[in-house]
């Protein structure tokens, strides 16, 4: 095969060591740079274009999920394979919903890293055997008929803190000075808080809000 670049997003300096080392046994893997937290990352990115980012969800600065969804929207051709120490399905959830290709978990990757890029280098969603057939398992619960529980809180963190600003009558702008995220950030979330309470007005989002408890109003 064609050879095949990747970043490597984490901040352990000793993983990403680790995980370079399985890359470079592979002929056709090339490891073209490393990024310690979400900001590094986006720098680089400005500079290189890689096929696909190993990227990890708990960085500094700018968390892995945030990063993703940056990612997909100013380089939707690049593929992001997630790699996590969290087994939960709601962080599983969060990263196929910002964009992310795969999700390995840590514990996996001596075994199942190269066979993980490979499939998502063919198109496919790759997810980690440890959690694969919960996955498989908690989608079905919560699509069958009659079923009264949702398998996960249906908004991220970060859709949470956004929601709670759009509350609290803050404009795009200042609730991405406040999250110090982008103003392309801030609609993306906001359109997808809409898409998954299904709620088209910002009356609608505020009542929402408050009746979660998102906010401090009464």
């Amino acid at each position: 095969m064609d050879r095949y670049t990747l970043i490597l997003a984490d901040d352990h300096n000793l993983l990403r060591h680790g995980i370079r080392q399985i890359l470079e046994k592979q002929g056709n893997l090339s490891v073209i740079g490393e990024a310690a937290d979400g900001i590094e990352l986006l720098r680089l990115l400005t500079k290189t274009t890689p096929d696909l980012i190993l990227l990890d969800i708990a960085m500094p600065n700018l968390r892995g999920i945030e990063a993703a969804i940056e990612i997909k929207m100013l380089y939707p051709g690049i593929k992001i394979l997630i790699l996590s120490m969290h087994k939960s399905l709601q962080y599983v959830h969060h990263a196929l919903s910002a964009g992310a290709d795969g999700y390995l978990l840590k514990e996996d990757a001596p075994r199942e890293l190269v066979s993980a890029i490979d499939t998502v280098r063919n198109g496919d969603t790759y997810i980690s055997p440890l959690i694969q057939k919960e996955l498989t398992n908690d989608l079905a619960q919560s699509y069958r008929k009659g079923s009264g529980a949702a398998p996960f809180e249906p908004l991220t963190v970060r859709e949470r803190e956004v929601l709670k600003l759009i509350a609290d009558e803050k404009s795009n702008q200042e609730i991405a000075d406040l999250l110090s995220i982008s103003l392309a950030t801030v609609k993306h979330h906001r359109a997808a808080i809409k898409k998954k309470l299904d709620i088209r007005k910002t009356a609608g989002l505020v009542k929402y809000a408050i009746r979660k408890g998102y906010t401090t109003y009464e």
